[in-house]
């Protein structure tokens, strides 16, 4: 009886003698009147539509978040397309070799040739990918796609470790790890340094391509962290560090 008693006693009615007394009376008191409630519900159905509301309410937060990442990830699979084609007309070896430039003087009107490098035509290449390449960087960094930002960190700690051939041709790197091109130091840099940055296998080109081909190739699947919007820790303070 003592263990009664103290069963009845958990819901607040310690004096009655009755184990009925006991249950029955101790949901009628102030603190078990919720008791009372909670079991009606569960009894009536309410409990079970307010779980499926709750979780549909879940699920269906959890679907937009999805819906919201997949689009960012498209997006950073956009400007990886255009920073890709940007490279490939950069790497191309016609665009580095001497051709037959003419020019035409604008006060005697007469026209002349020389063999030169395409200058125009290299400087509208480098700007294209700088522009592309700021992109790329900026998209990747929206989304909590782990591969696309483990590539898109590649990339800036390979354009930070060649800074300084970079910086010969005009290229700085700024706030946000955005690169910024100086058109007219570019027109007066050494021919070999734009050859040995964009030309060939293992150039600083050549291996931001194969981070950008890794955005464009990322798979929706498994590759978000448990919460679908954090890297883990480690990752997530050099990214914001680096990007």
């Amino acid at each position: 009886m003592s263990t009664i008693s103290g069963f009845g006693g958990l819901f607040g009615n310690t004096k009655s003698n009755s184990y009925q007394n006991d249950i029955w009376g101790g949901m009628t008191s102030s603190s078990g009147s919720t008791i009372l409630s909670d079991y009606a519900s569960i009894k009536n159905g309410t409990y079970k539509k307010l779980a499926k509301k709750y979780y549909a309410s879940d699920s269906a937060k959890t679907e937009t978040e999805a819906k919201t990442e997949t689009k960012k990830l498209g997006l950073a699979q956009t400007s990886a397309d255009s920073l890709s084609s940007s490279i490939k007309d950069l790497m191309k070896d016609s665009l580095f070799t001497k051709k037959t430039i003419k020019s035409k003087d604008e006060t005697t009107g007469e026209t002349s040739e020389k063999e030169d490098y395409d200058w125009e035509a290299i400087t509208k290449a480098v700007k294209s990918f700088v522009d592309d390449y700021n992109s790329a960087i900026k998209d990747a960094s929206d989304t909590s796609h782990n591969g696309v930002l483990r590539s898109a960190l590649s990339m800036t700690s390979i354009s930070k470790a060649n800074s300084k051939l970079l910086s010969q041709i005009g290229i700085t790197i700024g706030s946000e790890n955005k690169l910024t091109l100086d058109e007219d130091k570019l027109k007066e840099a050494d021919i070999s340094a734009l050859k040995t940055l964009f030309s060939g296998t293992g150039s600083y080109a050549d291996r931001i391509a194969a981070k950008s081909a890794a955005i464009s190739k990322a798979n929706t699947a498994g590759s978000y962290t448990n919460s679908g919007s954090t890297l883990p820790s480690t990752l997530t303070s050099r990214f914001e560090t680096e990007v």
